[in-house]
């Protein structure tokens, strides 16, 4: 087992650049943070190339790391890859998965239209997992879904979700094409319980503060709306998403 003791070892250096999105695009990698999304990577079909552990840390024995780098580190070391204020004593540095073959023919799929806080799209993703969807589609200007506090929130359903970057107008016209209805998410729609479960859809979310935006839900086959009956204004968007997934999907 290797050891590394100085936080400006070149290869502590190039993993904590993971924590921006231009070197996780670049390198195809990113980290999990943290006892939890270490184990449920290592289950998953990602790659696990490295664990960082601290040195007063010792890795579970019935996990299967043979094939892992494996990496000890004093404490300080640690914190300079962590981006939480108390590190769970490991790190991964994992392969991203090569995603962008899916296709919108049939299934239950999410479309996001510039979901840009991390907490709220890993919630969503944690969701999606959950209720057995198909796929997310992630439009421009979403929040990356490696970033580290986007993988957190998710507690490990990233690893076995399929995810994409792509256009979101070209998504809306190849599900109108294969015949997967599109139901977009608008407070001019229709109340959501007017629309029976679906075998197959695409559920359009959007931005927090300015919704889907209005040319795709001009392409949507209905929109759709979830009545308050408060003082709030609006549903936070990951919340909202719980709602009209599981309502979509019936059983």
């Amino acid at each position: 087992m290797e050891h590394i003791t100085s936080v400006h070892n070149p290869r502590i250096k190039a993993w904590k650049k993971l924590q921006r999105k231009r070197e996780r695009d670049r390198s195809g990698l990113f980290l999990a943070e943290g006892r939890h999304l270490v184990e449920e990577a290592l289950k998953s079909e990602v790659q696990v190339k490295v664990i960082i552990i601290e040195e007063s840390v010792e890795l579970p024995p019935e996990w299967q790391v043979s094939d892992v780098e494996v990496i000890e580190v004093p404490e300080k070391v640690l914190r300079e890859l962590a981006e939480t204020e108390t590190p769970q004593g490991m790190t991964a540095v994992c392969e991203r998965p090569d995603r962008h073959n899916l296709l919108l023919e049939s299934g239950r799929f999410l479309l996001l239209d510039r979901i840009q806080d991390p907490g709220n799209l890993g919630s969503i993703l944690r969701t999606a997992e959950a209720a057995g969807m198909t796929g997310v589609i992630f439009g421009e200007g979403c929040a990356d879904p490696y970033n580290g506090k986007v993988v957190r929130a998710t507690q490990g359903a990233l690893f076995s979700m399929h995810v994409q970057q792509m256009d979101l107008e070209e998504a809306v016209d190849l599900c109108r094409e294969n015949g997967v209805p599109i139901f977009g998410t608008s407070l001019s729609g229709s109340t959501f319980t007017a629309i029976a479960p679906q075998d197959s859809f695409a559920l359009l979310l959007g931005n927090e503060g300015e919704g889907v935006d209005e040319a795709l839900l001009e392409k949507a086959d209905q929109n759709l709306y979830i009545p308050i009956y408060g003082r709030s204004d609006s549903l936070n968007v990951g919340v909202a998403a719980g709602i009209l997934i599981y309502h979509l999907r019936g059983d």
